[in-house]
């Protein structure tokens, strides 16, 4: 017995041959005697050529000791493996059946000799099983608890796998599949299976993947479902039934589907001739050639929707072979078509035939039949077309078509289709789409109201379950017939069907179901990649990805929308989060533009937001394409039209073109096709031979249909014999040369046909032909795909080999004839290092003396690029010598305008190349052209409109029906649209600027096609572009001009008036007042006034409310012109606003008192002194004013004596003591006023900076002077400020003081002193005056000569002093003249200095005396000398003096002593003198005494000092002589030179005065020490 087992058992699990019993296996070996007999027989076949294999995917048993044998077969296959056929298996019920089959003895003997080795095999088989039989059991034994123990466990997992899920809801399993099975035909067989799920699965049967329905076939199929046991019997089955049959169980939790199949099987003798038949015998197609002819073809049909159709054709295969079947195919448009509902396939064995058994639009197409034999293939195609049914409802439109589903989720369904040719006569209002489950029959109606995009989301669905669909359209008139249903789709997520799917294996449908393990409960993330993938004005569908972390239990989205510009987020779905990845919006305001963004959520909770999607603005983003173009008919047959036709210019998801004809003057449109044609040529079928038609042409998209093109000529419908089209194909092509040649190419040109058939030429076509020693060859396509330009490089062409090539034009019309043959050329390389000639030249605006020549440049550039071309120039009729040219400098243009023409002249042009090589090959020379300007001739004209469009316009006299205007900008063809926009009507065309600017400067030129050269051209310069924006600003915004824009002004009591003034307005000008788009009126609010003459117009309003905040405009009309001026007072300048008309409404209720005109404030007089001042008004006598610092009363002005005028109070010499914070009052019975005037901290700082500023501009330039101590820098200034910040530069650094250098002030001086300077001290100086602003500096340069004689008197000065300081000197003590009684005694002491100590001499009248007891002269301690008379007598009268000396010099001091008589006093007589020697007296002196009076003083006495040192230079500046007269003066001069000896003093002294610094006194002169008080004197009797 053999181990194999038939293909539909072989996936059973539980199959074992150990189950059946032993006549089950008597009856299997006779089974498998036969097949082995078939297999027998089948060998002989192989030596015909005949291969048989096995294709039943037979396994042969592992526990089977039968050795391996041959596997019975069922298929016939050729040498190459390819089915060709099968073989019926034969069931012997007896020997003579066996007998009857065999055809001769051999075959009888054959058989027998089997059937007795076959029963020797039976009888040894048998034993071996027995042996055997005891252990195969117990194998199976334990086989089987092992079975059962993993199913236990495996379903003791899946329970608990269900109890996790929520509600215990799981997807459809197959607890039972169903088998496959094999029976003769006229049986039945039944196919049953058992499903679980929760909740309950339903249950779909489909054969060959389309749904099985009972009631279409009334007694083939009954479906039965009981307790979750489903079964499909098919009754009577026959060959067809032959199938792989599906059942589907789905449910909210997933879809799941096993297969099973049947094979319906025929008795020999019973075989159908009509139907594919097996082949018995050896059939072989090796060595013969089949010849395949279609006859009694179908012709184009016509059919109406709902009507049933069938097409043939007869097919004659020769040599006919019995029982060969060729491979019949059916077509539509290039789609291969399958048995379906819809479409029946039928071939009898020499006709193949479609059925088609309810038409519908979707049905129209080209259909083609296709035989397919081991020698190739023929074809034969024609047209079907498809009318819309009678509409239910008259007027009603055409039912829409084609259907679909775009994509399928859990939660909608995209549905699609194409709009209808037909509208019934009105447009289309919109479409409404219906659903229904699948396995009911209830329609139901997915929108309320009619959507006009072909494209709609259906949402509502219940996930899990399958839907049809389809589309009504609806007009005025009413409802059209629904559609043909789409497809059944499922609600389904993509990824779960995709999960759920896995492989399906041949026959069986194994399918593979892998479940994720649900995680813990976690919040999921955000989701990624949100973006809108649709959105139209009726909804907008987003996408995204789901967050990234796997594993997330159950989790659903929400969609939240947001309009831009705001920051509130609303929830979309509020009920119920979505399940899938995408969602469909509606009920979105159309034209606003939102953002949104989507949440994810599960058990554990809602996660974060995802990033939200730009703002998207809801509305139809795909527009309704644009109008085809000019529409052509040619005549084709006697009830036929090839119509051609421009395509929709950018057009976007074009779905094709519907075509209407109609009648001439009918008035009536038919269409001609009811299913869009996706080309732009179609054949029009079903027209009246004879009549004349016209035809248009309109596009489609899912945004709708575009407008109808303009209507075709008028073509009569008849055959295309004869010459008979109206628009013939162009002419041939001539002038072929070639511009460029490599090893296996060339590059030709050639000029344009001299007619073009009246349709532009859309294209050429190359061939070119092999010569061989002058005898051409075959020709052969250069290019299969039409090309635009007249050049074309033709490859695969041998090198040194010569050709020769033929051009044709072609156009809507159709491909003209070819050129004649050209030249002959030799493909070899080009290496020369000029450049190749140009080509393509034209010759456009030909006038009486100029013309433009056009060309291209050189496809050969040679060896550098080319930079340059020349362009010549003859007359047509002169010699080859004539040539001239036109440009001595290279242009590197490729077009020039030639000029100085003779006009009526006929002329020829050429033009070269050029590069650095040199110039390279002439260009083909042009047709000669006359230079005359043709009549009507007109040029481009620039207009601006009263909108301010500027526009070119042109003209054109010589047009016919095909011209068409062609626009270029530098003479290159303008396809961008975005600069400029062409418009023609008639004979005119017009192209308007949409925003003129730079970018369109240049030169525009407008050519005329199927003309005589019809052409003219403007250049737009710069200059040209800014007068011509200058005029379409004044004719664009015809505007009142205004002298003033609206403006806003604060009157008196804080009144508010908006205002403007029109440059121009007549009388009959209007104005309206316009406040937040609201019209305002005359009233007790808003007072309006306009002045016609002036142009003032003005509204006044008493005061501001917050209510007042808004937008003012001013709307001015007159006649055509208008403007309007708007004022926005909002926010911070609408507060501010009303802020001051509150101050000056207050400052009006002030000012009816005493007030401040200008409140207090400050100012820096020259002399720096502070001047607090206000102005005052509506002052009168009983106003005072009091002034206050820091809350005290400082200053009272009463009777005040002007009504108006200022009030001031002056700080002579500010200081800090002066800050504070200062007021002003004003007050009489009429009320009060007060000013303020901080002048702490800052305000103070200002003011102090501002004095600062005076004293530094009144400082006089850095001057450089000397003392004795060293060099000094100073400069004055008009006044001093302790509080003045001043810093010494030394090399544009500030300076470090120290011992050695120091700045100090003396009065008005501010100085530097260098003591002991040196040469490093050279250099550059500067004192910076800081004023809180950018301060001031003044500078000297202390270097060169002026530090060498700065030095030089330094260095003498220093001398001097030390001279000065060291000479002898009377220091006081001596007065100018003593009166004394006779008999007293006298006793003067003065004090005397000098180093060394110097000598002392007394003189008594000029002559020196010496001590004795009378007169005794003393010097102690070398300071003190003291003279003294015992007694005085009339004798000691006299002058006397005091001479000093020592080597620096010699000083005296003289006195004149004067004796009176009188009585003598008893006690002591005390004299003193002060500083200058004048004598003081004592208390005790007698009255008459104390008048005497003392002529002269010590100065004036003093003998000039004899010194060693020069005098000392004098100061000439006017600030030290200033100083000087403010000394103290001298009295009584005596004479010349005591005056003279004075004024010299006073100048040491002043000049020790500058000397002086802060931290030490200056020195002073011998005649400017300070004198100690002298002592008393006493007078002895």
């Amino acid at each position: 017995m053999s181990g194999s087992i038939p293909f539909y058992q072989k996936h059973h699990r539980h199959y074992d041959r150990g189950y059946r019993s032993k006549e089950s296996e008597s009856k299997m070996s006779l089974y498998q005697s036969s097949a082995r007999y078939a297999a027998g027989s089948s060998s002989t076949s192989r030596s015909r050529g005949l291969k048989v294999s096995s294709h039943s995917g037979l396994e042969e048993s592992r526990l089977s000791p039968i050795p391996k044998r041959a596997k019975p077969s069922y298929l016939a296959v050729d040498k190459e493996n390819q089915i060709i056929g099968y073989v019926v298996p034969i069931f012997r019920g007896s020997e003579e059946f066996a007998t009857g089959y065999s055809n001769t003895e051999e075959t009888r003997v054959r058989g027998t000799s089997a059937r007795m080795a076959r029963r020797d095999l039976f009888t040894s088989g048998l034993e071996m099983e027995r042996s055997e039989l005891i252990s195969r059991k117990e194998a199976m034994r334990e086989s089987a608890q092992r079975i059962s123990l993993s199913k236990t466990i495996h379903e003791h997992e899946e329970h608990f796998k269900r109890m996790n899920e929520d509600s215990l809801m799981h997807a459809p399993e197959f607890v039972i599949k169903p088998r496959s099975h094999t029976v003769w035909e006229k049986q039945c067989v039944r196919l049953h299976c058992t499903v679980s799920g929760w909740p309950d699965p339903r249950v779909v049967w489909y054969k060959n993947n389309v749904a099985i329905d009972p009631l279409a076939s009334p007694g083939k199929y009954k479906l039965e479902s009981r307790y979750s046991v489903h079964s499909l019997e098919i009754n009577r089955c026959d060959f067809d039934d032959t199938a792989q049959y599906r059942v589907s169980a789905m449910n909210s939790k997933g879809e799941l589907s096993a297969f099973a199949s049947v094979v319906v099987k025929r008795f020999k003798g019973e075989i159908d001739e009509s139907l594919p038949s097996p082949r018995h015998g050896p059939v072989s197609e090796y060595g013969i050639t089949f010849q395949t002819h279609i006859v009694d073809k179908f012709g184009v049909s016509f059919g109406r929707e709902g009507e049933t159709m069938s097409l043939g054709c007869t097919v004659i295969i020769y040599p006919a072979l019995h029982r060969y079947q060729p491979e019949v195919q059916w077509y539509r448009d290039d789609v291969l078509l399958t048995p379906s509902k819809w479409h029946h396939m039928r071939w009898s064995g020499d006709r193949a035939t479609l059925t088609m058994t309810h038409l519908n639009k979707e049905d129209e197409g080209l259909y083609t039949l296709r035989v397919t034999t081991k020698s190739g293939y023929e074809t034969y195609s024609a047209y079907v077309f498809v009318r819309d049914a009678d509409a239910e409802v008259e007027g009603a439109p055409g039912a829409p078509l084609d259907v679909r589903c775009l994509d399928a989720n859990k939660d909608y369904i995209i549905v699609a289709w194409k709009q209808p040719a037909v509208d019934g006569g009105n447009s289309i209002l919109g479409y409404f789409v219906d659903r229904c489950e699948v396995g009911t029959t209830h329609w139901f109606q997915c929108n309320d109201t009619p959507v006009k995009f072909a494209r709609f989301p259906v949402t509502g669905l219940v996930e899990g379950r399958s839907y049809v669909f389809r589309v009504r359209a609806v007009n005025k008139s009413g409802m059209s017939r629904p559609s043909r249903v789409s497809e059944a789709v499922a609600a389904m997520d993509p990824a779960d069907r995709a999960r759920m799917r896995g492989t399906s294996a041949p026959w069986t449908g194994q399918i593979i179901v892998t479940e994720e393990e649900p995680a813990e409960s976690v919040v999921p993330g955000r989701p990624l990649e949100l973006q809108v993938t649709e959105a139209t004005k009726n909804y907008v569908v987003l996408s995204w990805k789901p967050p990234g972390e796997k594993g997330l239990e159950g989790v659903m989205y929400y969609v939240e929308k947001c309009v831009s510009g705001t920051d509130s987020w609303q929830r979309v779905n509020t009920e119920i989060p979505v399940k899938s990845p995408r969602f469909a919006l509606f009920d979105l305001a159309e034209g606003k533009s939102y953002s949104f963004r989507v949440r994810c959520c599960n058990s554990a909770g809602v996660g974060e937001p995802s990033d939200p999607t730009e703002a998207t603005t809801v509305g139809d983003k795909l527009d309704i394409p644009s109008a085809p173009g000019k529409v052509i008919p040619t005549r084709n047959t006697d009830t036929s039209v090839v119509v051609s036709w421009e395509a929709s210019r950018d057009a976007k998801e074009l779905v094709g073109y519907y075509i209407e004809a109609s009648v001439v003057d009918s008035h009536v449109w038919e269409p001609c096709n009811n299913k869009p044609v996706k080309g732009t040529r179609f054949i029009c079928h079903g027209l009246m031979t004879g009549e004349k038609y016209m035809f248009r042409v309109r596009a489609v998209n899912a945004a709708g249909l575009s407008q109808f093109s303009p209507e075709s000529e008028a073509v009569e419908v008849k055959a295309a014999i004869g010459g008979g089209i109206p628009h013939a194909s162009p002419t041939p092509p001539y002038g072929i040369t070639v511009l460029e040649c490599v090893r296996d190419s060339m590059v030709l040109a050639w000029k344009q046909p001299t007619f073009i058939g009246g349709a532009d030429i859309t294209g050429y076509f190359v061939d070119y032909r092999e010569v061989i020693d002058g005898v051409p060859g075959k020709w052969h396509e250069g290019n299969v795909k039409a090309i635009s330009e007249r050049a074309y490089r033709v490859s695969d062409l041998k090198e040194n080999k010569k050709y020769q090539f033929q051009v044709r034009a072609a156009n809507m019309a159709g491909v003209g004839i070819p050129s004649l043959p050209s030249n002959t050329f030799l493909c070899e390389e080009w290496t020369i290092a000029v450049p190749g000639p140009p080509h393509d030249l034209q010759i456009r605006e030909v006038r009486s003396d100029s013309l433009v020549l056009l060309w291209k440049p050189p496809v050969y550039q040679g060896r550098d690029p080319v930079n340059g071309f020349y362009i010549d120039i003859k007359e047509a009729d002169a010699p080859e010598e004539a040539w001239r040219g036109v440009n001595t400098k290279a242009t590197e243009k490729n077009f020039m305008t030639i000029k100085n023409l003779k006009e009526g002249e006929t002329y020829v042009f050429r033009v070269r190349a050029q590069n650095k090589a040199g110039v390279g090959k002439t260009s083909e020379v042009t047709e000669p052209v006359p230079a005359v300007t043709k009549p009507g001739t007109k040029e481009i004209s620039v207009d601006v409109d009263d909108n301010g469009i500027i526009s070119m316009n042109f003209e054109c006299c010589d047009m016919t029906a095909d011209s068409k205007f062609v626009w270029s900008k530098n003479y290159e063809e303008i396809t961008d649209t975005s600069r400029l926009t062409t418009e023609t009507h008639g004979n005119k065309s017009k192209a308007v600027f949409n925003a003129p600017g730079e970018e369109d400067i240049g030169i525009y030129s407008c050519l005329v096609t199927h003309t005589d050269g019809a052409s003219s051209s403007y250049t737009l310069s710069e200059e040209e572009l800014k007068r011509l924006l200058v005029i379409s600003h004044d004719h664009k915004f015809p505007i009142i001009p205004l002298k003033s824009e609206l403006a806003v002004e604060l009157m008196e009591k804080g009144r508010v008036r908006f205002w403007l003034q029109a440059e121009k307005i007549s009388t009959n000008g209007k104005v309206d007042y316009v406040f937040n788009d609201n019209a305002l009126s005359q009233g007790e609010k808003y007072k309006m006034n306009f002045d016609k003459n002036t142009g003032v117009i003005e509204m006044i309003m008493e005061c501001l409310t917050p209510a007042d905040e808004g937008t003012y405009t001013f709307q001015m009309q007159d006649g055509k012109a208008t403007n309007q001026s708007s004022l926005v007072l909002i926010g911070d300048v609408f507060k501010q606003l009303q802020k001051e008309s509150e101050f000056q409404r207050k400052e009006w209720v002030r000012k009816q008192g005493p007030h401040f005109i200008e409140y207090l404030g400050y100012e820096v007089t020259p002399e720096c002194c502070v001047v607090l001042k206000c102005k005052v008004g509506n002052m009168k006598k009983e106003t005072t004013a009091m002034w206050y610092k820091d809350g005290h009363q400082i200053k009272a002005d009463e009777h005040l004596g002007f009504a108006e005028g200022v009030l001031k109070l002056e700080i002579a010499q500010i200081s800090k003591k002066d800050a504070g914070v200062y007021e002003v009052i004003l007050k009489d019975d009429r009320g009060q006023d007060k000013s303020t005037l901080n002048l702490t901290d800052q305000g103070f700082k200002d003011l102090m900076n501002e004095v600062f500023s005076f004293i530094a501009n009144s400082s006089t330039p850095l001057k450089i002077t000397t003392t004795d101590e060293g060099i000094r820098l100073y400069t004055f200034v008009s006044y001093y400020n302790d509080l003045l910040q001043v810093t010494w530069h030394y090399k544009d650094s500030a300076i470090s003081f120290s011992d050695r250098l120091k700045s100090g002030v003396v009065g008005e001086q501010l100085w530097l002193q260098i003591t002991e300077p040196t040469e490093k001290d050279m250099g550059k100086y500067a004192i910076e005056f800081n004023d809180g602003k950018g301060g001031l500096r003044r500078t000297v340069d202390l270097c060169g000569q002026a530090f060498d004689d700065a030095f030089a008197e330094f260095q003498r000065l220093k001398a001097a002093a030390t001279a000065e300081r060291n000479r002898a000197r009377v220091a006081g003590g001596l007065p100018d003249v003593v009166t004394i009684q006779e008999g007293k005694a006298l006793n003067l002491t003065c004090n005397i200095s000098g180093n060394p100590v110097p000598e002392v001499t007394w003189l008594k009248n000029d002559r020196e005396i010496t001590s004795d007891e009378h007169c005794i002269l003393k010097f102690e301690s070398g300071k003190f000398a003291s003279f003294t008379i015992t007694a005085v007598n009339t004798s000691d009268s006299g002058k006397y003096s005091i001479l000093v000396k020592n080597k620096y010099g010699t000083e005296s001091g003289d006195f004149t002593l004067e004796i009176t008589e009188g009585t003598p006093d008893l006690g002591i007589t005390s004299y003193s003198t002060d500083a200058d020697g004048n004598v003081v007296f004592g208390p005790n002196t007698p009255k008459e005494k104390m008048k005497t009076t003392v002529t002269g003083t010590k100065m004036q006495k003093r003998k000039e000092s004899v010194t060693k040192t020069p005098p000392v230079e004098k100061v000439e500046d006017k600030k030290k002589s200033k100083g000087l007269k403010e000394g103290k003066k001298e009295e009584n001069v005596v004479d010349d030179v005591a005056a003279e000896q004075t004024k010299d003093v006073k100048v040491d002294l002043a000049d020790e005065l500058l000397t002086a610094d802060q931290s030490h006194g200056p020195e002073q002169t011998a005649d400017s020490v300070e004198e100690p008080e002298p002592k008393a004197e006493t007078v002895n009797e």
